[in-house]
């Protein structure tokens, strides 16, 4: 197997911790955008704000705020993307499994599964928007050059 470029070996801690590091990134930058423009707008910060999937709508300033963040949230963790996880292949996979774990969360903290149709296309934006720039920034790095000379270059 040494001679195979990029073998890979299945390893579950690996794709594990992966998996927790995105969640912490999604959160952490949620959370970080929705006090940033809560506090530009003088509101108080909810739990409602992240996981009630009725306050998501375009009709009151709280769900537009709280769309907003989501995007430049779904932004953030293309960056996540890029540093932590580093496949363009994989960008999908880790995508849809951060926001499925945010679709257990919002059903458990609501105690209800999410109906409204604004949440819906708010996740599915994101997840289109969170997948496809995390592939592109990841394939950018993928295709730069590789160098093949490391020895100092002489002027003859």
């Amino acid at each position: 197997m040494a001679g195979q470029f990029r073998s890979y070996v299945w390893d579950p801690l690996l794709i594990l911790s992966q998996i927790v590091l995105m969640q912490a990134v999604y959160y952490g930058s949620l959370g970080l955008w929705l006090a940033v423009v809560d506090g530009l707008v003088r509101s108080s910060p909810s739990l409602d704000q992240m996981f009630d999937a009725e306050i998501l709508g375009f009709s009151t300033p709280p769900g537009r705020l709280s769309m907003m963040s989501f995007v430049l949230n779904a932004l953030t963790c293309a960056l996540g993307l890029l540093y932590f996880i580093r496949r363009g292949k994989q960008c999908l996979d880790f995508t849809v499994t951060v926001h499925f774990f945010h679709l257990l969360g919002c059903w458990f903290y609501s105690s209800r599964f999410p109906s409204a149709l604004t949440w819906w296309l708010v996740q599915a934006v994101c997840i289109a928007l969170m997948a496809v720039i995390g592939e592109y920034l990841c394939m950018r790095t993928e295709l730069k050059e590789i160098p093949l000379n490391s020895a100092p270059k002489s002027n003859v």
